[in-house]
């Protein structure tokens, strides 16, 4: 009967893992927004939204390490159940503009699917920018309620797609509105004046009328 002690494994290295002491960390740029994310065209002719935290890191940099360092510099995120949604804007060189993607959420004090994906994970590319919508709890509970009503379909932390569409639209047919609405206002001026104008000549008429008729009765009696 052998009496040796079982061999112990060397802990194996975790995926992704780069090895911070001889590897110089990446300048990651980062725009906070309550609530919503920032808009896609922010992102635009060298221009950033004004809200940037520059953080230094490395590419195994999960989510739930980027949200603490959020929290360090902003105290309002740092609530239980404050959400983070992340999202990856990057340059679209065939396009020649810039294009956003979800990458993932956390929320503070809960642990989520989310909270290990590394920057490695979600594509990261040196140069990408990184955009967080901040949704304190309180918020985020009213728009989960407003979701069950029936107000929206799915519920997410930062804008939605579609609902910035949809507003770009109402912005984009603003100037086109009102020039209708001016339109058919002058329009109904001046369906009133013609009909003031008519009710006038028929009233003339109908004097011009009366008065024809006084003279012929003069002129019977006096013969």
């Amino acid at each position: 009967m052998s009496n040796a002690a079982p061999e112990k494994k060397e802990k194996e290295p975790a995926k992704n893992t780069v090895n911070r002491e001889e590897t110089c960390p990446l300048l990651l740029r980062v725009f906070c927004s309550t609530v919503r994310h920032n808009s896609i065209h922010e992102y635009s002719k060298g221009n950033t939204p004004e809200n940037e935290i520059q953080i230094y890191t490395w590419m195994d940099a999960s989510l739930k390490e980027l949200t603490g360092l959020i929290k360090e510099v902003n105290p309002d995120a740092r609530r239980r159940g404050t959400s983070f949604e992340f999202a990856l804007v990057y340059p679209d060189l065939r396009l020649g503009k810039y294009l956003s993607r979800d990458i993932g959420s956390t929320i503070a004090g809960n642990k989520g699917p989310d909270d290990n994906k590394t920057l490695s994970d979600c594509k990261f590319s040196i140069g990408d920018y990184m955009d967080v919508a901040i949704t304190p709890s309180n918020q985020r509970m009213d728009r989960m309620d407003y979701g069950r009503r029936g107000g929206f379909d799915r519920f997410r932390g930062g804008r939605d797609r579609d609902d910035r569409d949809r507003m770009r639209d109402r912005e984009d047919r603003g100037p086109r509105d009102r020039e209708d609405r001016m339109g058919r206002d002058r329009d109904f001026d001046d369906r009133i004046d013609r009909g003031g104008r008519e009710r006038n000549g028929d009233r003339d008429d109908r004097n011009r009328g009366r008065g024809g008729r006084g003279r012929d009765r003069d002129r019977s009696r006096s013969l």
